[in-house]
């Protein structure tokens, strides 16, 4: 069983802050449960053995009760600290987390896979609560509590203390062989999840063509098997935290049981006085009752430690470092000798290209040949395996890359909208009025009202329609380098003949980088680049 996990150390400054105030508060309760135990041997003593009546004990049972009501009122501090240091805890790893997924970029993500990660930045993360609510606060009082009790019953009598020392060992020995195949039994489990998160978001996503091809059943019935096993992972984990419950708390209740039998015969023998030996009593109980709490804890906890496994798999990834150099997008951009590398093949091997400034370049090949690569280079989402992308003489691998995309406008193969208005989405990350807005979509021969709420990605518009309200964005950025990456797919011969007179306007007087198979939109460009053959005047 782990004790604090240092990777939450060193990725949070939450969870330091909260050991310590835990620290705190166990120490704390450690001294008034040291104190109840005085108290209440004391009260019993006083009542049955100098027959002392409720007046004469008025003073000890208020200190009594007020003790009572301070271990109550730190519980209940414990609890707020552990709730609001979660709370805290899990946005610092939440924004952590997709602040890696960013800088890693698209290419990483297209080898991940969408419905894991979404399960691990949403149940994934929210599962550490137990552990901040529950297992690190216990985990403290282990530290505290134990000693300190110990210590107590040392001074009162040292064959009691002895007991308790010889035995509080066994309870974290099974500790450590219920919590390896905890362990285990919860990876699989949280393995299971995933799976099922991840099939049942692509059913969803494709179940309009599963339909039509008559496999929506066969899915369904997918889901179910997967379903099943979650269950029977799910319960075998449970069985396996009764058990060790079950265990923990026979191993607690037979070295309390010890230690009252050996009070017991000496309280008889009259070697033991009955204040001393009510007071072993009372502790005793105490002396154990956190590390068995710590046990339940952990298997509450475990799903949240699973989760941060792979959690900090992804954080602790390797990120390109950060460039601070400023790349020019208004001077020549070259590709030198670049090669980037994908899982079965290269989609770009050793090309070089020369893009010139404020001009149009057309970018044609056949499909596949990396001419959507090409535009993940100049836009910095990905990074050659070998070569040099330079701007205005400045690698973009040694570039502050956050400053370079503030001067490049990008209309991606795959346009992504989002729940909103059109117009919203054609000023995302702009703050242009309303007469940009509408000037930007006659340009890309928007035809749907921009006031029309559009649903999660683009849900309510045709493809070609959302095609141009993707274009009228990159249009409105107004940036000096434009990515355009088959701007008039999808789009019917009149649009498109309508955009072929409306486009030079938008092109001028920038630099403009052109994917497309259409020979209309050729025309256009003052300088066409062959992916299959070296590059070409138009």
């Amino acid at each position: 069983m782990p004790a604090v996990d240092r990777r939450l150390l060193r990725h949070t400054r939450s969870t330091r802050t909260f050991l310590v105030l835990s620290a705190v508060i166990g120490t704390a309760q450690a001294v008034l449960i040291l104190l109840q135990a005085w108290l209440l041997a004391g009260l019993i003593a006083d009542a049955f053995l100098g027959g002392l009546d409720l007046t004469r004990l008025r003073g000890p049972l208020a200190a009594l009760a007020t003790t009572l009501i301070g271990r109550a009122a730190l519980f209940w501090v414990a609890e707020i600290v552990a709730q609001r240091c979660s709370a805290a805890v899990k946005s610092e790893l939440r924004m952590r987390f997709l602040d890696k997924i960013v800088a890693l970029g698209p290419r990483w993500l297209t080898g991940e896979r969408s419905g894991e990660l979404t399960t691990l930045a949403t149940r994934g993360i929210d599962a550490l609560d137990d552990y901040f609510s529950k297992y690190l606060p216990q985990l403290v009082l282990v530290g505290v509590v134990p000693l300190v009790v110990a210590a107590r019953m040392l001074t009162a009598d040292w064959l009691s203390a002895v007991i308790v020392v010889v035995t509080l060992p066994l309870i974290p020995i099974f500790m450590v062989l219920v919590g390896l195949t905890t362990k285990a039994a919860t990876a699989r489990q949280w393995a299971t999840l995933q799976a099922l998160a991840h099939h049942f978001l692509d059913v969803l996503a494709g179940i309009g063509t599963l339909k039509v091809f008559g496999r929506s059943r066969a899915q369904v019935e997918t889901i179910r098997r997967l379903a099943d096993r979650q269950r029977r992972t799910t319960l075998a984990t449970l069985r396996i935290a009764f058990l060790s419950s079950l265990v923990l708390e026979l191993v607690a209740t037979l070295s309390v049981a010890l230690v009252a039998v050996s009070v017991g015969l000496r309280l008889v023998e009259g070697r033991l006085d009955l204040k001393t030996a009510l007071l072993v009593l009372i502790l005793a109980p105490e002396a154990y009752l956190p590390l068995r709490l710590l046990g339940t804890h952990y298997h509450a906890s475990a799903e949240g430690l699973a989760a941060a496994d792979e959690l900090f798999e992804v954080i602790e990834q390797d990120t390109p470092a950060k460039g601070n150099q400023v790349a020019d997008p208004i001077g020549e951009i070259v590709l030198r000798d670049v090669t980037v590398r994908s899982r079965e093949a290269r989609p770009l091997d050793d090309v070089s290209v020369v893009i010139p400034p404020g001009r149009v370049t057309g970018v044609v090949g056949p499909s596949g040949c990396g001419k959507s690569t090409l535009l993940g280079l100049l836009l910095g989402t990905i990074s050659p395996d070998r070569g040099q992308v330079l701007a205005g003489g400045v690698d973009l691998a040694k570039a502050d890359l956050e400053r370079w995309r503030r001067d490049v406008a990008w209309m991606g193969q795959a346009p992504v909208l989002f729940a909103g208005t059109v117009a919203d989405n054609i000023s995302l990350g702009t703050r242009a009025d309303e007469l940009a807005v509408r000037r930007a979509a006659g340009t890309a021969r928007v035809d749907v009202p921009l006031d029309l709420v559009l649903g999660e990605r683009g849900d309510g518009v045709s493809a070609g329609q959302r095609r141009r309200i993707a274009l009228a964005r990159a249009i409105l950025r107004d940036a000096p380098l434009l990515l355009l990456d088959e701007p008039t797919e999808s789009v019917d011969p009149d649009t498109e003949r309508a955009l072929l007179e409306s486009l030079p306007a938008a092109f001028a007087g920038r630099t403009v980088v052109l994917v497309t198979h259409r020979p209309a939109l050729l025309d256009l460009c003052d300088h066409i680049v062959h992916l299959d053959r070296t590059a070409m005047k138009a």
